[in-house]
């Protein structure tokens, strides 16, 4: 479990693949402080398993069903990358539930500069915008935001000054992907909805002030 409040950005450092599972090396510093093999690690919005961890970096591998559901069969030596550890038992809860599990690839379509935030306007698919309302949260990337405008197709995003200086959204220009993972809490209720044998309604959800 993440809260979508990005720790540090890290740098692809290696890159090797054998027998078609892909180990990332990645160089950073404050996440390593309390490291073990086996935690997990958001990357970019991903959850992945530390397989090995050193004095400035630490190793992860990505499977080909991972590859399939995620922009990481793309990424490149001295790429940067968004990185969280899994939340703590006693932490402080910033952002909002996050599994690391990435629902789809957003491409971005936009981008609008003002003189205190970045908009940045996402395409996604269809059945990814039903999973969204407006002043909802969204994970893009790893890092928790607010859907701040909805569209069929598309949504945006509000990078205030702190979100830009911590995360590789910054950097991010038109036609760059973006790993997606909508609230959970909306699938379970989505889920719950649909079920044949559930007698919860939108009227009920309504009632209760959802």
């Amino acid at each position: 479990m993440f809260t979508g409040i990005v720790e540090e950005i890290g740098t692809i450092k290696n890159i090797r693949t054998q027998q078609s599972v892909k180990t990332l090396d990645i160089a950073c510093h404050c996440i390593l402080e309390d490291m073990h093999i086996g935690d997990s690690i958001s990357v970019n919005g991903a959850c992945l398993t530390v397989i090995d961890f050193h004095s400035n970096y630490f190793s992860v591998q990505v499977i080909k069903g991972t590859e399939n559901k995620t922009y990481l069969s793309n990424i490149k030596l001295n790429d940067e990358v968004n990185l969280e550890r899994a939340m703590a038992g006693n932490g402080r809860f910033g952002g909002h539930f996050v599994l690391g599990h990435v629902d789809e690839v957003g491409t971005i379509s936009q981008v609008n500069e003002t003189p205190n935030s970045r908009i940045v306007t996402i395409k996604a698919p269809s059945h990814t915008i039903k999973q969204m309302v407006k002043q909802g949260s969204i994970t893009v990337d790893g890092v928790s935001l607010t859907v701040f405008d909805l569209r069929s197709n598309s949504f945006d995003i509000h990078l205030i000054p702190e979100t830009r200086r911590s995360t590789i959204l910054s950097s991010k220009k038109i036609g760059d992907n973006v790993h997606l993972e909508t609230d959970v809490l909306f699938k379970y209720v989505e889920n719950i909805v649909k079920s044949k044998d559930s007698d919860l309604t939108i009227d009920k959800l309504k009632a209760f002030g959802f």
